[in-house]
């Protein structure tokens, strides 16, 4: 078995590869290889030889990927059970519209302009979260906490 440092050398940029294909996001192709190569390091006593150890990498990312896609389906479900009732079908009464905008320009930085970016133009949570800089996590939750300030307050 070759050296750990010389296993991350030889196969960093292939995993990376196969990781940023699964996800088409560079910083999750990142987490997704860093996180392979933390796994791969405390389970490498399992690592039976059956295949090329390459391949047991990408294993390891693919794993890892659909576990992560896993976790943001139940995050999203778990968001809509929240209020199933959303501030969207309320834009379609035209008082509590004018009402809700009114709401959404005093709303505070980034809430106002997460919750614009997500609702009227329509921008998946991971452009919003690479547009601040931040991770689609970040934006997810920064749009459900818009959200929630402006049911309070329209309420």
């Amino acid at each position: 078995m070759p050296d750990f440092e010389e296993v991350y050398r030889l196969y960093f940029a292939d995993v990376y590869r196969y990781a940023l294909a699964l996800a088409r996001d560079e910083a999750a192709a990142e987490e997704i290889t860093q996180e392979t190569f933390f796994r791969s390091l405390t389970a490498i006593d399992g690592f039976r030889g059956e295949c090329q150890l390459r391949v047991w990498l990408c294993q390891i990312a693919r794993n890892l990927y659909f576990s992560a896609c896993r976790e943001q389906k139940r995050f999203r479900q778990a968001g809509a059970e929240e209020g199933d009732e959303g501030i969207e079908e309320s834009l379609c009464d035209r008082d509590t519209a004018r009402r809700l905008h009114r709401l959404l320009h005093d709303l505070e930085e980034p809430y106002k302009e997460v919750f614009s970016l997500r609702t009227f133009g329509e921008l998946p949570f991971a452009q919003i979260g690479e547009l601040f800089g931040k991770t689609e996590s970040w934006a997810r939750v920064t749009y459900f906490r818009a959200r929630r300030k402006l049911k309070e307050r329209l309420q």
